[in-house]
């Protein structure tokens, strides 16, 4: 009768606070079993998986994060929404119209096809990381080319082989709010995870290759910030965003300020027969952000955004900035049923039916505009 009334108090004590906090200890052991910790959708307590689980949540277009590596530091740090901003409503067109022309879609074919000649991205595979050194390695040519003893670019390590990648441009403001643009590097081929050919072309080599010429353009035209800015290339974000998760876990415990992310996650394909937009997402992203985005795409580029559907959940990788409680923003390449059908196989290549470097470049052409007008 006691230990029925203490099992009792127990499960009432569950249900007011919540199930019991995951330990340390559980961490690490279903860890080296090589079991993941995942969240499923908003609120949800997070459940224990198998990697065939995981192949198989991704298959079923299931989104989620892996909290695995993260859980310990979130639950430490108490939950934000992210604070107002005001962004920018009249812009530098003069100065940085002249700019946006020397954005090169030579530039990003060249690169996007040194990285599809890999194998794949796989954020296990030697060729992730090789694909990550490749990257920075790039990033660090420019810095050289153009002089800029100022900007740094790095490997942020992680506990696989893959490292996503950081590269800083300072502001004068060394104590401003910092803006970021990101993408994902790794590529999957769902039919054969693990070591199966994933040239990853559009998802995300051409977010990748975008930020990678965007970096170079700024470069080139001596850009001078404000305030600071950051590029970033994900590490893992197939497999439950677990490289931009690490990062904006990592940067809310310190204490940085973030101004704004945003997010370019495939940028090279459109349906053909549809028209031309930068889908905008409506969900995990800020509002006002998204408002400035809308003015800058019609300030700055030749075709116009529209909304799109809810992303969902764990969709890409501006959520794990808006799960940690900062102001994201994600254009996609079309409007959802528009967009790359050839993702996560061998297919995913420029020569699909659809693919076209003049829509790509609309998007370089907009991570340019979104770093100068915040930053300068």
């Amino acid at each position: 009768m006691q230990f029925s009334l203490l099992l009792a108090f127990a499960l009432s004590a569950i249900s007011l606070t919540g199930a019991i906090p995951i330990t340390s200890s559980e961490i690490a052991a279903n860890s080296a079993k090589g079991l993941r910790l995942v969240t499923l959708a908003e609120g949800a307590e997070p459940v224990w998986k198998t990697e065939d689980d995981i192949f198989a949540l991704i298959k079923t277009k299931t989104h989620f994060f892996d909290v695995t590596e993260v859980y310990e530091a979130e639950k430490s740090s108490p939950k934000i929404k992210a604070a107002a901003i005001t962004y920018p409503t009249t812009f530098h067109a003069t100065a940085l119209k002249p700019i946006l022309s020397t954005v090169s879609t030579s530039n990003m074919q060249t690169n996007l096809a040194s990285l599809t000649a890999l194998n794949n991205r796989y954020y296990k595979a030697t060729t992730g990381a090789t694909a990550s050194t490749w990257i920075k390695d790039k990033a660090a040519s420019y810095i050289s080319t153009y002089g800029r003893t100022d900007v740094t670019v790095s490997l942020y390590s992680h506990s696989f082989v893959q490292s996503s990648i950081i590269a800083k441009i300072p502001g004068t403001n060394t104590a401003g709010q910092v803006t970021i643009i990101g993408a994902h590097m790794d590529s999957i081929n769902l039919n054969s995870p693990t070591s199966g050919k994933a040239p990853g072309a559009d998802d995300d080599g051409t977010g990748t290759v975008n930020l990678l010429e965007a970096f170079r353009v700024l470069l080139a035209s001596d850009f001078r910030p404000t305030t600071p800015v950051e590029f970033h290339w994900y590490a893992a974000e197939e497999v439950g965003l677990l490289g931009s998760q690490a990062i904006a876990t990592a940067y809310k415990s310190a204490g940085v300020s973030v101004k704004a992310f945003m997010e370019l996650d495939m940028s090279g394909y459109f349906k053909p027969g549809t028209t031309e937009v930068m889908a905008l997402q409506a969900d995990y992203i800020d509002a006002s952000l998204n408002t400035f985005l809308k003015a800058l795409i019609t300030q700055y580029s030749r075709i116009g955004w529209a909304m799109d559907t809810a992303c969902g959940y764990a969709c890409s990788d501006h959520a794990s900035w808006y799960k940690a409680g900062f102001p994201s923003s994600f254009p996609y390449e079309a409007v959802t049923g528009n967009d790359n059908p050839n993702v996560h196989s061998a297919t995913d290549t420029t020569s699909v039916t659809g693919f076209s470097w003049a829509h790509s470049l609309e998007f370089a052409k907009i991570g340019v505009a979104f770093i100068y007008e915040l930053a300068i």
